[in-house]
């Protein structure tokens, strides 16, 4: 019998989505493939827009259409042909934000494991509240006998406390908070009377009538609130519910007798909250409420009942307020703390919870406790929960899409990312990495990198090879810096003796998470960059501490708990600069955002073509001009309703994406240009949104303001955007650098920008583009304050914060501040340790 050859790599023929250029490639599969290249080069559209987009989408053509019709189906993607391409999951930058019910340790299934255990191993409490010793009665499902008082009871199963189930606190529904009226919000405005409004639900959620139901209790609705006696006051949020006789006015004058109950203020709430049936009605009552921690479950989210079982001295609430570090090494001792007979049981199910515990650990997560709510966590966490899931699951013949997976890790947490690439590919898998840690890209099987430039520059296979294959091509741009041989170095940094010239920012805080009381400073007019490994602590000092601290400080207002003491002369103005998407819909693009569409429209209505068709600026507009496309009402796109299928978004057939209506192209603008010039083509407002950044700078030369912010895109390195691209698609790394686009030229004494990450995403090269913005905020007298893993930009700070020395409750403390070198020349620093490695290499 003929051995049929199997296929060992995935075909890609005429790949054309976004920029990429009718690109030829083949995929070796089932090995580690890294995409790499500048920002806009079109590693994400091969990686994403082609190999997971087909691979998905074939999957599910696979699958029944009733099954279809319930999943999200993937647009074919632009390319003549793929072949050979698995099913394929992707790990997106972005990952969803999970619901209130997601904690880590649901997401990452180890609280299965010690739900498990505690039903199995754990000591149980008779009805009469006598423990048990633990018995394998248990596991052999017979009923359990106090030896105190004779009770037979049975031991709850693992999902009697799961506390998404029936071992939910009844007073939370197993959230673990609770809902009460803000009693602050309910008077929003002491110097109102009732009569004018002073109580702000009987003037949105209760009859106005209230009003005269409150004078009838014996409350003076005349006079300002302030200046009720403090049993009015009482009568107004707390009085009882008693029917009064009332005489009502209406609009009309028209009077009426009627009985009515009384509803406090409190009460109206309340009432309010119990109708509610949907989000629109919540909204109106959510203004009134504030969220605490439950006062019977005490947060746990546990029943008293799913928190009784008692485990090697703990209940699964104590279990589950524990660190991932903590939890592992009380779990291994779990079996040692039971009879003999037990022991064999009990080391089974500590080994399902030890494989995924050990994986998570390798990540760098063992700083996060089993509790902690998934929403909370960053998308770098839940990126790492997720690939643990993946290894976990042991699946063979995926193709694994990783964009971007060492997002906040510092160097000492990417051994773990490694070693779970290496046991995807170990089990028969394929993993596609579009990264560009050049310590990851180095431990890629083979490398494609994209180019050579950005949006119309790139889009074409620039090279391809093994790691030490492209180190070595001429043509690579990725190749230097993987072998060391190019570094960035772009800032002459200031010297140790006039870092503090320019002023000091001082803040001393208290005790905050795992956060220690710290006392630091920061130098003012710098660039300083604040690091150190995952849950070290960086996030909570700066965002959840000194951000908040200066915003009161700017506004006037008393200092948050967290911050004891907080000098920063000068400043009046901070900004977060971080990777949240930009706008909810697709009616905010690059051009909108940045305020060139706005003067496009007045210079086109300004036209004489305009001018003639009786076009004025605002008909330009897509949102609600007239010549916005109806079609797709100025979206660019429209959903099709398939019967017994999931919707289907294409791009609008009418406007073909462009947004406008045809009368649009008889309106054009040819640009001047000066004598001796070749003329310049004329072009419509659609044909010039459809233009990159770097097209329209040419396009628009004599134009000087739209130019002038043109330009400041261009300088960011997003030159390769286009005008019309939608906001929300926009990289984290992107979003960032188009945010700043209105601070650039400013004078920025008074000011300082944080920075969350910003090298998310950036390609060597543009992580030295975005050191050139921030010199020029530093030029502009801007402080600027960057968390960061990166290199190359802490190698690039004045100054540099180290927190540590581990995550979590290990962490929380400055290991040391200084110079790069003073990093690097300092022993506990494991960032000093990485820094001398990228130094010499």
């Amino acid at each position: 019998m003929k051995m049929v050859k199997q296929p060992n790599a995935i075909k890609v023929r005429g790949g054309r989505v976004h920029n990429l250029k009718e690109i030829d490639v083949d995929i070796p599969l089932n090995k580690i493939v890294g995409i790499a290249g500048v920002s806009g080069s079109g590693k994400s559209s091969l990686a994403l827009g082609i190999l997971y987009a087909e691979g998905s989408r074939r999957y599910l053509e696979s699958l029944s259409t009733y099954t279809r019709r319930r999943m999200t189906q993937a647009e074919k993607p632009q390319v003549d042909q793929v072949l050979y391409v698995p099913a394929a999951l992707a790990l997106r930058q972005r990952p969803g934000v999970p619901g209130i019910r997601s904690t880590f340790g649901t997401g990452t299934e180890l609280l299965n494991s010690l739900r498990l255990m505690f039903s199995r191993l754990a000591s149980h409490r008779c009805p009469n509240g006598h423990y048990l010793k633990p018995t394998l009665n248990v596991a052999a499902g017979l009923p359990l006998k106090c030896p105190e008082c004779g009770a037979e009871f049975y031991a709850p199963s693992a999902e009697q406390l799961a506390f998404n189930s029936q071992g939910g606190c009844p007073t939370c529904d197993g959230t673990g908070v609770v809902r009460t009226v803000d009693e602050a919000s309910l008077i929003p405005d002491e110097n109102l009377t009732i009569d004018e409004g002073a109580v702000a639900p009987w003037q949105t959620l209760m009859w106005s009538l209230m009003k005269d139901v409150a004078r009838e209790m014996g409350v003076r609705t005349d006079v300002p609130y302030k200046e009720l006696t403090a049993k009015e006051k009482e009568i107004v949020l707390h009085g009882p519910a008693v029917k009064k006789h009332i005489l009502y006015l209406d609009k009309k004058g028209q009077s009426t007798e009627m009985d009515f109950t009384y509803y406090s203020a409190v009460h109206t709430v309340e009432n309010a909250l119990a109708k509610v049936k949907n989000e629109k009605g919540m909204k109106r009552v959510a203004r009134f409420l504030k969220e605490g921690i439950c006062p019977d479950c005490h947060g746990t989210r546990l029943s008293e009942t799913a928190r009784a079982p008692r485990l090697a001295g703990l209940s699964l609430a104590d279990a589950c307020q524990l660190t991932l570090g903590e939890c592992k090494k009380w779990v291994d001792g779990v079996p040692d703390s039971l009879p003999a007979e037990m022991r064999p049981m009990a080391k089974s199910i500590v080994a399902s919870f030890d494989l995924v515990a050990r994986r998570l650990l390798d990540l760098g997560l063992s700083y996060l406790t089993l509790d902690r709510s998934a929403a909370t966590l960053s998308n770098g966490e839940r990126q790492r929960m997720q690939l643990a899931r993946a290894v976990r699951n042991r699946t063979t013949g995926v193709l694994y899409v990783l964009d971007e997976p060492s997002i906040g890790l510092h160097p000492a947490n990417l051994e773990g990312l490694k070693g779970v690439m290496r046991d995807l590919v170990a089990d028969g898998n394929s993993v596609i990495l579009v990264d560009h840690d050049t310590q990851v890209l180095r431990e890629a099987d083979w490398l494609i990198e994209m180019g050579p430039g950005a949006g119309e520059a790139g889009g074409q296979i620039l090279t391809q090879g093994p790691v030490a294959q492209i180190a070595r091509n001429p043509q690579s741009k990725i190749g230097p810096f993987l072998t060391g041989q190019e570094v960035i170095n772009k800032r002459s940094q200031i010297a140790r003796k006039d870092l503090f010239k320019e002023g000091t920012i001082h803040l001393e805080s208290r005790q905050i998470h795992t956060v220690k009381p710290l006392s630091i400073d920061f130098p003012k007019g710098r660039l300083s960059v604040v690091t150190g490994v995952s849950g070290s602590g960086k996030t909570t000092m700066i965002l959840e501490t000194l951000l908040p601290g200066l915003q009161s400080q700017i506004k006037g207002e008393k200092l948050p708990q967290a911050v004891k003491a907080l000098k920063a002369d000068g400043i009046n103005q901070v900004k977060l600069i971080d990777a949240t998407p930009i706008g909810i819909n697709v009616r905010s693009t690059v051009a909108t955002y940045a305020g060139i569409h706005d003067e496009l429209r007045k210079i086109f209505a300004r036209t004489p073509a305009a001018k003639r068709l009786g076009y004025k600026a605002g008909d330009f507009s897509y949102n609600t001009g007239r010549l916005r496309c109806p079609t797709c009402d100025g979206t660019g796109a429209i959903v099709l309703d398939v019967q017994f299928l999931p919707d289907v978004e294409i791009a609008c057939p009418d406007c073909g994406g462009s947004r406008y209506r045809k009368e649009a192209d008889f309106v054009t603008r040819t640009p001047k240009v000066k004598k001796g010039q070749p003329e310049a083509k004329a072009y419509t407002l659609p044909e010039l949104m459809d233009m990159s950044v770097d097209q329209a700078l040419r396009a628009t030369r004599d134009l000087p303001l739209v130019q002038k912010r043109l330009q400041v895109l261009h300088d960011l390195g997003l030159g390769y955007l286009t005008l019309g691209e939608a906001t929300p698609a926009l990289s984290g790394g992107e979003a960032q650098r188009l945010k700043l686009a209105s601070e650039l030229g400013k004078e920025q004494a008074d000011s300082v920008f944080i920075f969350d990450e910003p090298t998310i995403g950036l390609h060597p090269l543009d992580v030295s583009s975005l050191l050139d913005v921030f010199q020029r905020l530093i030029s502009q007298g801007a402080t600027v304050l960057v968390i960061e893993h990166d290199q190359d930009m802490i190698a690039n700070a004045d100054y540099v914060v180290d927190m540590g020395p581990g995550g979590g409750q290990e962490g929380g403390q400055v290991v040391c501040a200084g110079t790069p070198e003073e990093i690097m020349a300092c022993p506990a620093s494991l960032t000093g340790k990485y820094l001398k490695l990228n130094r010499n290499k």
